[in-house]
């Protein structure tokens, strides 16, 4: 152990060093599918394939891509949910040497638009029922290809007859367009690849988008090295390997969702219960069903998780770690759940961790068998954090708040094409190696262990996803009723944060309920739902700074106190 790492008596049995492989993350997976060919890799509603069975697939489509010109270098869009086909096409891109740039599959096409102009993709791969938005984007470099994936694509017969007459009734027929290729037609065509895979650990393997101060999602380039460690770092910490299950809850265009709940488990031999929408209820069913040994997630999942009463009785024994992230853990959710588990025969804990996409994801933890109030824990094996006084490289004393820093092999190559963003976010401290500025504040106690205090940057969180107010505000902005906006994240008892629009009317006697709907319905259209506000606050004019920018720490603060008001005698 280091003066600078005095967390490392905290690790009990986990090294605190791991070696990472020098393959690219379909060599990886390759590994996996020779050491456990009849283990199960994925399963989805209902439906399963071997790691044999997997490889033969992302290696049909690897060919079934190429002979479509996708090519090693390109850019490839995945607005998937979390599927088999979303899986399959993230390796075989690989294969070829090319970078996924994986988005939203419920992206307008505004945002669809600025995904394929930022990446340069002309192929792109879709879910028919979301294929309208990116057939309406229009990027500067038009979409040469798009292939379309069903989820009847991978179920069974009987399962596949079972969807069109339920849901399948929903989705309309895509338009005739001769871009359009569909998913089973691609790899019946194709016999699997046989030419030796492109790529080296160090190439990118996947382009991830975060907010940025322009309000655009930023791309995040991460390189397989990055996934590779991030996933044996992960996989460690939560004892998680060949064999154990963990349901892929959050989605393959998130960090957690593709690093650890796909890549990790397929890394280790795990099975990767694939969960293509979120809801309580479903994942309710699959707890005693799959019986994952690992469970990850945002505060709304385990708090309805927690009240499910389908969940009474059900044998909770499985779950060996349960973590949870992307916002504040509440201490009565994480009592409630616990005390779930435990009557269902369970003894994990919920513990906290903290990561962001621009290290892939989680880079600290609490270990299993630590538990500190509010902590968010300590970096993974090979992982190191500290705070510095923000806007300097320079450390701050234990207990002191300053901006989080992260370093270690799990953290970002950069920003896709912003070399400005890169060295701002990125810099080389005195002692030699290179450190991840966050944005966020915290502190950190003589013990090493972390505790998140507030973002710097201006995002917002809810039910665990990304909002980035620049974006929304500028969408409001665009309605020829508004002449000022500024977007705020207030507490919501569900969403943990729900978004609020403050809203300068240009005409005050049009401020009402009437232009509230337009100005929602106007977000509607253009931003993913997560992203519009739940509510409208019209103002005669917005607060300022000394400096004659938007105060919205100031709006903020006039919500909380209307809201103390209300609850007071």
């Amino acid at each position: 152990m280091t003066d600078d790492r005095p967390w490392l008596r905290f690790y009990g049995a986990i090294p605190p060093s791991l070696d990472y492989p020098e393959v690219t993350l379909y060599e990886a997976l390759a590994a996996s599918a020779r050491r456990h060919p009849q283990a199960v890799a994925w399963s989805f509603l209902g439906a399963s394939a071997t790691y044999a069975r997997l490889l033969e697939d992302v290696d049909r489509c690897a060919a079934g891509l190429a002979a479509e010109g996708l090519r090693a270098g390109d850019r490839f869009l995945v607005s998937l949910p979390t599927t088999p086909q979303a899986v399959v096409a993230f390796y075989a891109a690989l294969r070829l040497g090319a970078v996924p740039a994986m988005v939203h599959p419920l992206s307008t096409a505004a945002e669809l638009t600025h995904y394929l102009d930022a990446t340069g993709a002309t192929r792109a791969i879709v879910l028919d029922a979301f294929a309208g938005a990116l057939l309406a984007a229009t990027p500067r470099r038009p979409l040469e290809r798009i292939v379309v994936a069903r989820i009847p694509d991978c179920l069974p017969a009987w399962k596949r007859l079972a969807f069109a007459l339920t849901k399948g009734r929903a989705i309309a027929p895509l338009p005739p367009d001769p871009r359009l290729r569909p998913w089973r037609a691609l790899l019946a065509a194709s016999a699997p690849a046989r030419e030796p895979p492109a790529g080296t650990t160090d190439d990118p393997a996947a382009i991830l988008f975060s907010g940025g101060t322009t309000g655009l999602p930023k791309g995040i380039v991460l390189t397989h090295r990055n996934f590779i460690a991030e996933g044996l770092q992960a996989a460690t910490w939560c004892g998680m390997g060949a064999g154990d299950a963990i349901l892929a809850v959050l989605p393959v265009f998130h960090g957690f969702g593709l690093g650890v709940c796909v890549n990790a488990a397929l890394m280790g031999g795990g099975r990767t219960v694939l969960v293509p929408q979120f809801s309580a209820a479903v994942v309710a069913r699959l707890l005693p069903r799959e019986r994952p040994a690992v469970l990850v997630g945002v505060p709304t999942l385990f708090d309805a998780l927690a009240r499910d009463p389908s969940l009474e009785g059900a044998d909770l024994s499985c779950l060996k770690a349960c973590f949870c992230g992307a916002d504040t853990l509440p201490r009565e959710v994480k009592e409630r759940f616990e005390a779930r588990v435990a009557a269902g025969g369970g003894r994990v804990k919920l513990l906290e961790g903290y990561g962001l996409t621009e290290a892939v994801t989680g880079i600290m933890a609490m270990p299993l068998a630590e538990y500190r109030e509010g902590s968010i824990g300590i970096p993974f094996p090979d992982m190191r954090a500290k705070i510095v006084r923000p806007g300097t490289t320079e450390a701050v004393p234990a207990g002191e708040e300053g901006e989080i820093c992260v370093a270690g092999p799990a953290v970002m190559r950069g920003y896709l094409d912003d070399e400005a963003a890169t060295a701002e976010a990125l810099r080389r401290h005195a002692d030699g190696r290179t450190w991840l500025h966050t944005g966020d504040l915290g502190r950190m106690d003589a013990d090493g262990f972390a505790y998140f205090s507030v973002r710097l940057k201006r995002m917002i969180k809810s039910s665990g996803f990304n909002v980035y107010p620049a974006q929304v505000e500028a969408v409001l902005r665009g309605h020829p009723a508004v002449a000022e906006a500024c977007v705020i994240g207030v507490p919501d008892p569900a969403q943990i944060e729900r978004v609020k629009a403050c809203v300068v009317p240009r005409e005050p006697a049009a401020a009402g309920p009437a232009l509230e709907a337009a100005l929602i319905a106007h977000c509607r259209e253009r931003l993913i739902k997560w992203s519009c506000p739940r509510e409208v606050e019209f103002v005669d004019a917005l607060p300022l700074t000394r400096v004659g920018k938007i105060d919205y720490r100031a709006l903020v603060q006039r919500h909380a106190a209307r809201e103390r008001a209300k609850g007071s005698p």
